[in-house]
């Protein structure tokens, strides 16, 4: 529902995965491993967060969004200090 109201389609992601770029990881988070990817498509940037959940072997998005340009640099996929 929420990436709906962010603009950014599910099918923007699933049709982005050629363009997936691992920007941060978090591997020990508390319940799965976590994984901040950057995006493309259509013109548009967007972050995307997964959690992965191995056992199981899927998959989960957390949340899409698309990055705030004072927050981020190098095309979105730096954080800024």
């Amino acid at each position: 529902m929420r990436l709906m109201k962010r603009s950014i389609p599910r099918n923007l992601i699933l049709e982005s995965v050629d363009n997936f770029v691992l920007i941060e990881s978090y591997p020990e988070d508390k319940c799965f491993p976590i994984y901040l990817i950057w995006s493309a498509m259509q013109d548009i940037i967007f972050h995307i967060l997964f959690a992965v959940d191995v056992n199981e072997g899927n998959v989960r998005v957390v949340t899409a969004y698309k990055p705030d340009p004072d927050r981020w640099m190098d095309n979105m996929k730096r954080r800024r200090n």
